[in-house]
């Protein structure tokens, strides 16, 4: 039974995603199995009508400054709740677990309210800062097992020698944690890429990420070419599938729940 719907699941994901693939090659494609023909000019069309240029420049730069930004805050963060115990450290991890797991429309509003009243809506700075508020807590829930399986008895070691505790982390901990920080990275540029709400409730015109402008071209493919629609959603799927391969070179999902 188990298999049987896993396999239904799979069938139905792969001829969903199969026909925006197809669609976004042909030509013509009503009551066939399959288009008439085939031809690429959509995604060229795609990328004039949308403008892809500058809003891929817009998410780039949107999910780097959310990557740089949240990691500069959760190693440390990490660190210290890998290392230390103190009051209240599991109400702090389950606060750090709320963002992650409850829908990001429920927080999404009062945010958005709050942004405007603070005049950061609009602007490239506020939809970096609306998408660090789940994208911090996620980085620390994944570091901090990286930080747990490093042995602490080299720390130790080097504080026999007189290492300080900046030194220890910069020539020990750092060099040790490098596949949990790329691991977080890659991971949270898809996050990034796929966080639709939360930008979409503070991002003008000029702060459009691709998954924003996408949804705009799904809301009005009535009035343009639907191929040109399916041409950009493909962009979008290609570029979450590269970075989530990539980030499964670096992470065992099984090893983190299991460590959790």
């Amino acid at each position: 039974m188990t298999y049987g719907v896993l396999v239904f699941f799979l069938t139905m994901l792969a001829g969903t995603v199969g026909s925006v693939v197809l669609s976004s090659f042909a030509t013509r494609w009503f009551a066939t199995w399959t288009p008439e023909s085939y031809t690429t000019k959509w995604y060229g069309q795609s990328w004039e009508e949308f403008d892809l240029t500058s809003v891929l420049i817009v998410t780039a730069e949107v999910a780097i400054a959310v990557v740089l930004i949240s990691l500069l805050i959760a190693v440390p963060a990490a660190y210290a709740l890998a290392r230390r115990d103190f009051p209240g450290k599991r109400l702090v991890m389950v606060l750090f677990l709320l963002p992650v797991v409850v829908p990001t429309i429920t927080y999404g509003v009062p945010l958005a309210i709050l942004f405007y009243d603070l005049h950061l809506a609009l602007t490239l700075p506020g939809v970096v800062l609306i998408n660090l508020v789940p994208a911090v807590p996620f980085a620390i829930l994944i570091l901090v097992p990286f930080v747990e399986q490093i042995d602490v008895s080299l720390e130790k070691a080097a504080r026999v020698f007189g290492a300080g505790q900046l030194r220890i982390f910069a020539r020990i901990v750092f060099p040790l944690l490098v596949p949990g920080i790329v691991a977080v990275s890659v991971l949270l540029l898809v996050r990034t890429l796929a966080l639709f709400d939360l930008t979409f409730f503070v991002a003008g015109p000029e702060q459009t990420t691709l998954v924003v402008k996408l949804f705009a071209a799904v809301s009005g493919a009535g009035f343009r070419v639907d191929q040109s629609v399916d041409a950009m959603a493909v962009i979008y799927m290609s570029a979450n599938v590269a970075l989530l391969a990539v980030a499964l070179k670096f992470i065992n999902p099984s090893r983190l729940v299991s460590a959790g």
